[in-house]
C-alpha cells in the first residue's frame, strides 16, 4: 500500500541526480504498524528457541542465496559508497543470523547456588516486546542485521527507521524476512519525527540506535524517560598509534584503509593519528604513497573514494581542514575538491602534519577523508594524547613490541582496541564505546541481553513454612529500659 506521507527526493552524491523518492510514514501508518508487530510478537514469543532458531537460519539462507546486486547498486546510487563495498555489506550480513539463533538456543539463563535447601533457583530471559532500530546511512545493512539478529533470537518484533539517504536500499533488503511471521518486522521510512514517535510509543520497548553523539544524547534521553533500555552507537575520533616498532609499511597501508574507507564515514575511522617522532618522517612517506594511488569517483566506476553523503558532510570537512591550515598544520596530499570531479560531495583524500591537539579537527568527528597526524615523542605521550578526548569507541596501534601492544590494549580509553589489524569485528565479541561514543554493546552475548529482560525465579517444591516468616518468636527481641525492640 503506498503512504499517503509527504515525499522526500532521495539525491545521487555522486552525481546529484534524483533517485528516487520517499514518503514520511504518517502517524496513522504508524500506529497501524506498530499494533501489528505488537500482535505478531505476542505469538513469536511463545515459539520455542530451536524453532526461531531455524527460522533465523533460513532468513540467512535467504540472504546467502540471493542475488544482492540490485541492493548494492541502490546503496550506491542513495549513499555514494563504492560498489564492492556496497555488495560485501548487503552479502555478508548471514553470520548475525546464524550466530544469534544458535546464541538464544544456547544461553538462555543461569542456576545459581541456591540460598536454602530444598529450593531451585534461576534467572530466565524473556523478550521486552518490540524493538525499535534507528539506523545510520554509512552501514544500513549491516548495522541493522547485528541488533535485528538478536532481537528476534530473543522473541521480539522488530520496527526498523532507516536513514533517509539509504531507504531504498533499506526496502529492498527487507525481501529477506520473508521467512518471518507476517507483521513480525517492519520498516517505516521517514525524518526524525518518525524516530521521536516510536521511541516515545507506549508500544515499543527497546531502541537501537547508531549515529552522532547529538543524536544518541537525544535518542538515549528520549529511551530513559520512557524506562526502555537502548543500545547506543554514538561514532567517535579514533586515535592511531605509530610506535618507533611500527612495521611502517603494513602501518602505511592500514592507516590508509582506517582513515579513508567509505571516504572516512566510518564510525571507527582512524581520525587523529599520534606517530612517534623517530619514524614520523618515514610513516608520512609511506603513508602519501599509499593514498596517492586512491581514485576518487562514482562508486559505480572504479574508485576506492565515493563521494561524501551530503554537501553539509563536505562543507564540514572543508572547514575542519581549512581551519587546520590556519593553525598551521601542513598538507601532504589532497586538502581540496577534486578537480576531475566539479559534479557531487567528493573531496580528495588528505593528510595534514604540523598537527596541535588545538585543533578543530583534533577534537570534533570529522567524518570525512582526512588524517590529521601530530608527532610525539615517545609511546607513552602517545596514549596519553589518544585519551584525551571526548570519545572512546575504538584506538589502533601498529607495532612489533609486544609490551607496547600489551600495554596499549590495557590502557587506551576506548570499547574497542586494534593491534596490527584496524577497524575488523566479531560476532562473537562486543562492540560498542566508553565516554561519548554511546552505551550498550552490540553482538556477542551482550548484543542479545540487549533485547530481553532478565526474571529471577525461585521455586520450593516442597513446601514449608519457613523459620523466619511471621509471627517472629518471643526470643527474637530484647528488652532495654523497659522497652522491647527487634
Amino acid at each position: 500500500m503506498e503512504s499517503a506521507g509527504k515525499r522526500m527526493d532521495i539525491i545521487n552524491p555522486a552525481t546529484l541526480a534524483v533517485e528516487g523518492q520517499l514518503a514520511e510514514t504518517t502517524p496513522s501508518e504508524l500506529d497501524a504498524v506498530l499494533r501489528q508487530v505488537t500482535s505478531a510478537q505476542k505469538q513469536w514469543k511463545l515459539v520455542d528457541a530451536k524453532t526461531r532458531a531455524t527460522i533465523l537460519h533460513r532468513i540467512a539462507n535467504k540472504i546467502e542465496a540471493t542475488d544482492m546486486r540490485r541492493c548494492a547498486e541502490l546503496m550506491v546510487r542513495e549513499q555514494g559508497k563504492p560498489y564492492p563495498e556496497a555488495i560485501g555489506e548487503v552479502a555478508n550480513c548471514a553470520g548475525a543470523f546464524r550466530y544469534f539463533a544458535e546464541m538464544a538456543r544456547d544461553e538462555a539463563g543461569k542456576v545459581a547456588g541456591t540460598t536454602q535447601a530444598g529450593s531451585f533457583q534461576y534467572a530466565r530471559y524473556e523478550p521486552v516486546g518490540v524493538s525499535v532500530h534507528i539506523m545510520p546511512f554509512n552501514f544500513p545493512i549491516l548495522l541493522m542485521c547485528w541488533t535485528v539478529a538478536a532481537s528476534l533470537a530473543s522473541g521480539n518484533g522488530c520496527i526498523i527507521k532507516p536513514a533517509l539517504a539509504t531507504t531504498l536500499s533499506t526496502l529492498k533488503f527487507m525481501e529477506v524476512f520473508e521467512a518471518l511471521p507476517e507483521g513480525l518486522i517492519a520498516c517505516l521510512p521517514g525524518s526524525g519525527e518518525v524516530a521521536q514517535s516510536l521511541i516515545a510509543s507506549p508500544l515499543t520497548h527497546a531502541v537501537a540506535f547508531t549515529g552522532s553523539v547529538a543524536a544518541g544524547k537525544a535518542v538515549g534521553s528520549a529511551a530513559a524517560a520512557q524506562m526502555k533500555p537502548a543500545v547506543i552507537e554514538a561514532g567517535g575520533s579514533d586515535p592511531m598509534i605509530i610506535t618507533r616498532h611500527a612495521p611502517i609499511d603494513v602501518a602505511a597501508a592500514g592507516a590508509v584503509t582506517a582513515a579513508f574507507h567509505l571516504t572516512g564515514q566510518v564510525c571507527t575511522s582512524a581520525e587523529r593519528f599520534f606517530v612517534v617522532g623517530d619514524v614520523h618522517d618515514a610513516f608520512v612517506e609511506a603513508f602519501k604513497t599509499e593514498t596517492l594511488r586512491l581514485r576518487v569517483g562514482n562508486g559505480l566506476d572504479k574508485a576506492e573514494i565515493g563521494p561524501l553523503v551530503s554537501e553539509a558532510a563536505r562543507a564540514k570537512v572543508i572547514r575542519l581542514v581549512e581551519d587546520a591550515k590556519a593553525r598551521g598544520a601542513t598538507v601532504v596530499c589532497g586538502g581540496k575538491i577534486p578537480d576531475d570531479q566539479p559534479v557531487g560531495w567528493f573531496y580528495e583524500p588528505t593528510i595534514l602534519t604540523g598537527v596541535t591537539m588545538d585543533m578543530a579537527i583534533m577534537q570534533e568527528e570529522c567524518f570525512g577523508p582526512v588524517a590529521p597526524i601530530m608527532k610525539v615523542a615517545d609511546f607513552e605521550e602517545a596514549i596519553n594524547r589518544a585519551n584525551d578526548s571526548p570519545f572512546g569507541l575504538g584506538a589502533s596501534v601498529f607495532t612489533t613490541s609486544l609490551e607496547e601492544a600489551m600495554e596499549a590494549a590495557e590502557r587506551l580509553e576506548s570499547g574497542m582496541v586494534w593491534v596490527n589489524n584496524p577497524m575488523i569485528d566479531n560476532d562473537a565479541l562486543p562492540f560498542g564505546g566508553w565516554k561519548s561514543s554511546g552505551m550498550g554493546r552490540e553482538l556477542s552475548r551482550l548484543g542479545l541481553d540487549a533485547f530481553r529482560r532478565s526474571k529471577m525465579v525461585i521455586i520450593d517444591h516442597k513446601p514449608v513454612r519457613q523459620g523466619w516468616w511471621y509471627p517472629y518468636p518471643d526470643d527474637w527481641f530484647y528488652e532495654d529500659g523497659g522497652r522491647k525492640h527487634v
